[in-house]
């Protein structure tokens, strides 16, 4: 029995150390395991792309501006490195709203074909200061030069004296003008007007009558001008039209009024912007003449991009003046380029 108890006392007394050794020294345990941080992703070996913002005229101003509405869509696409925005604007203050929404967004280039030569002063002040770099695209504007990097544009100034030089040419025994403006303040029209002006205040020829096509460089308006010209009884033997549109225009006011014009009528026919249309009427000797004015700029402006962005200097003239060639065109090739459907495949726009 007393072996027993003893046993029994033993076994109770290890129960309670092995207890007490519980409660006092429990086992290690490992740390909870934190989350790792969150990894990077990988670096992308694809570039960023270039942010742009392109503000131009509306296509359907002429067959001029939908081409080149359309060489600056076909030019800066994600394909070839941009991320570019448009805005196709017919006015200056809708063009200024969106060169500020451009700058707002943080574009790095902006790109610019002013509805207006006048205004830009500011918002381009205000580019310069958020570090955007401006190139002028088919037009000048009238600002400091150090406002823009380069203006990719047309010689207006020498498409009017080409085309002045070219009525000159013609020795006709009177020269009575019924002068179509386009988008008044616009350098096309500043550029257009003022070779013919000259002659104008010289005496050398004279202003019948004189209107304008409007913002949208209207063939509707330009055919009203004309009707009004000839329900005044007003003596004219020439049409000078800023553009194949408001030309097109004003032949129609011809037709419907029974007055003959082109090579062999009483109304001499001039336009500008060399549309295929306006080609083949000069081709056809329904119109005299057509001002060649190229709308492919975007190559150029992209090149000097591509340069900037590898680091090296576009070679830019001191003026920043990048200028493109263009041609008189005519029916006899007389003081011009005769038109032949080989010119009009090679110059011609759209269809």
């Amino acid at each position: 029995m007393k072996k027993i108890f003893a046993i029994l006392l033993v076994l109770a007394t290890v129960f309670a150390l092995a207890a007490c050794g519980t409660t006092s020294n429990p086992p290690a345990s490992n740390p909870p395991a934190s989350n790792p941080p969150a990894s990077s992703p990988p670096p992308s070996n694809e570039p960023s792309l270039i942010k742009v913002g392109i503000v131009n005229l509306e296509p359907s101003e002429s067959g001029y501006r939908e081409a080149n509405v359309k060489d600056m869509a076909k030019v800066f696409t994600e394909a070839n490195g941009y991320d570019a925005k448009f805005s196709n604007v017919p006015t200056l203050d809708a063009q200024i709203n969106a060169t500020r929404g451009f700058i707002n967004d943080g574009v790095k280039y902006l790109l610019i074909s002013a509805a207006e030569a006048a205004g830009w002063d500011a918002v381009l002040k205000e580019a310069q200061e958020a570090g955007v770099t401006v190139f002028l695209f088919d037009r000048m504007i009238d600002v400091d030069p150090g406002l823009y990097k380069a203006a990719v544009v047309s010689d207006m100034a020498n498409q009017g004296d080409t085309a002045v030089a070219w009525l000159k040419e013609q020795k006709f025994d009177e020269y009575n003008i019924i002068h179509i403006q386009g988008q008044v303040g616009s350098a096309a029209q500043i550029g257009r007007t003022n070779a013919l002006q000259r002659e104008i205040d010289a005496g050398t020829m004279n202003l019948v009558s004189r209107g304008t096509g409007g913002d949208s460089w209207s063939a509707d308006e330009a055919k009203k001008i004309v009707e009004a010209a000839i329900s005044s009884g007003l003596d004219f033997n020439i049409v000078y039209a800023e553009n194949d549109g408001m030309a097109e225009g004003a032949m129609k006011a011809l037709d419907e009024n029974g007055i003959t014009y082109g090579a062999n009528g009483d109304v001499k026919i001039m336009g500008f912007d060399c549309n295929k249309f306006a080609l083949r009427y000069v081709m056809e000797g329904k119109w005299n003449y057509d001002g060649q004015c190229s709308p492919f700029q975007a190559d150029v402006i992209d090149g000097f991009i591509k340069t900037l962005e590898s680091g090296g200097s576009p070679s830019i003239p001191a003026d920043k003046k990048v200028i493109s060639e263009e041609k008189g065109f005519d029916h006899l090739g007389i003081g011009a380029i005769k038109v032949t459907q080989a010119v009009i495949d090679q110059y011609g726009l759209g269809d």
